[in-house]
C-alpha cells in the first residue's frame, strides 16, 4: 500500500466571486470537515501547496494570458484601495477578487508539488483540495470559474521535467474540460478521456476531437450504470493501449444526482467504482501514480461524500 498525499493552502479559501456564487470557499470546508469526521484525514499525508512558478504556468498558458491575470489583479487592488468594488468580471459566470491570483498559483502549485512527490516515490498518489478549479481555463482564456488549468499545467510539467513519454488525463466532471482539450489536443504524449453532459456548458467537445481525445458526450439524466459501461467500453481500452506513466484526474463531482448544477445521476458508489478502475490502470502501468485535482461539485453534502468516496479508494481505506 502506498501513501496518499493531501495538498491544499489557506489562500484557496480567500478567492471568492461574490455572495451566492456556487464556486465558494465553503466547498473546501465541506470536504475537510467530512474527511475529518470520517477519520479519512488520519490516513493522509498533509502538504501545504506552494505557488507555481510562472515558467511552469507558461507550459500550458500564453504569456499574454498570465500577464492579463496579473494585470487585472493589480488594477483591482488599486480600485479597491480607492473604494471601488471588490470584484472584476472575467466572463458572465467568473470574477476575480484581490486574492484570486495567489489562489490560482497555489492551485496549480498543488498539482505540481503533488506531481513531484508522486514521481519521487514519496507518495503513491495525491488529492489536491484546491480552488479555483482549472479544466475550463484555455491556453489564452479564463472562463467557467477557472483561471489557470491546474491539471494541464501539471501534465505538461510532468512531460518536460521527468521526460515522460505518456501521461493520461481522466476528467469525470459533468462539464466538458474544454480548456484541457485546448491545451493537450494533438500532443501525442497525452491522452485525455472524459464523459460530460451534452448539450451543456461549455457546448463543445462533441465535434471531431483530436485523436488523443476520447470525448464521450452523454445525455441529461444518464445514470451511473450507463456511465460505468461507457468507461468500461471506451475509456479503459484506450488507457490500457496507451500505457500511461502517470495519470491525472480532473475530479469534478457535479455529475452527482443531488447536484443541481448538472442533470446526471451519479452517486458516491459510482465515484468509488470509477476511482477504482482508474487505480487499477495506474497500478498496472505506472506504479499507481495518480494526481487528482478538485474541479466541480457544488452541493456541499454530495460533494463532501463524493470526495470522501474518491479519497478512500486512493488511500486503500
Amino acid at each position: 500500500m502506498g501513501k496518499t498525499g493531501y495538498f491544499s493552502h489557506k489562500d484557496c479559501w480567500k478567492h471568492e466571486m461574490g455572495p451566492g456564487h456556487p464556486e465558494c470557499p465553503g466547498r473546501l470546508d465541506a470536504i475537510e470537515d467530512r474527511l475529518l469526521v470520517t477519520g479519512v484525514t488520519d490516513a493522509l499525508t498533509q502538504y501545504i501547496a506552494p505557488k507555481a512558478a510562472l515558467a511552469d504556468i507558461e507550459l500550458a498558458h500564453s504569456r499574454l494570458h498570465i500577464a492579463a491575470m496579473r494585470g487585472l489583479t493589480d488594477w483591482l487592488r488599486e480600485e479597491v484601495e480607492a473604494g471601488g468594488p471588490p470584484y472584476t468580471q472575467v466572463d458572465p459566470d467568473t470574477s476575480m477578487n484581490m486574492h484570486t491570483w495567489d489562489a490560482a498559483l497555489r492551485s496549480a502549485g498543488a498539482a505540481l508539488a503533488a506531481t513531484d512527490a508522486v514521481m519521487a516515490g514519496e507518495l503513491e498518489n495525491a488529492f489536491c483540495a484546491v480552488r479555483p478549479p482549472g479544466h475550463h481555463a484555455m491556453r489564452d482564456k479564463a472562463m467557467g470559474f477557472c483561471f489557470f488549468n491546474n491539471v494541464a499545467v501539471a501534465a505538461k510539467y510532468a512531460l518536460q521535467r521527468y521526460n515522460l513519454k505518456r501521461v493520461a488525463v481522466v476528467d469525470f466532471d459533468v462539464h466538458h474540460g474544454n480548456g484541457t482539450e485546448d491545451i493537450l489536443a494533438g500532443d501525442e504524449r497525452a491522452l485525455m478521456v472524459s464523459f460530460f453532459q451534452h448539450p451543456f456548458y461549455p457546448y463543445c467537445g462533441d465535434q471531431n476531437p483530436a485523436p488523443n481525445m476520447v470525448n464521450v458526450p452523454v445525455a441529461a439524466y444518464t445514470r451511473g450504470m450507463d456511465v460505468r459501461e461507457i468507461i468500461e467500453m471506451m475509456w479503459i481500452p484506450r488507457l490500457e493501449a496507451f500505457k500511461p506513466e502517470l495519470i491525472f484526474i480532473s475530479a469534478g463531482f457535479d455529475a452527482h444526482r443531488d447536484d443541481d448544477m448538472g442533470q446526471l445521476g451519479l452517486t458516491e458508489q459510482d465515484y468509488t467504482w470509477i476511482t477504482q478502475r482508474i487505480k487499477d490502470v495506474a497500478r498496472r502501468y505506472c506504479d499507481g501514480r495518480i494526481v487528482s485535482c478538485l474541479e466541480g461539485g457544488y452541493v456541499m453534502s454530495a460533494l463532501a461524500r463524493s470526495v470522501e468516496a474518491h479519497v478512500r479508494v486512493l488511500a486503500d481505506l
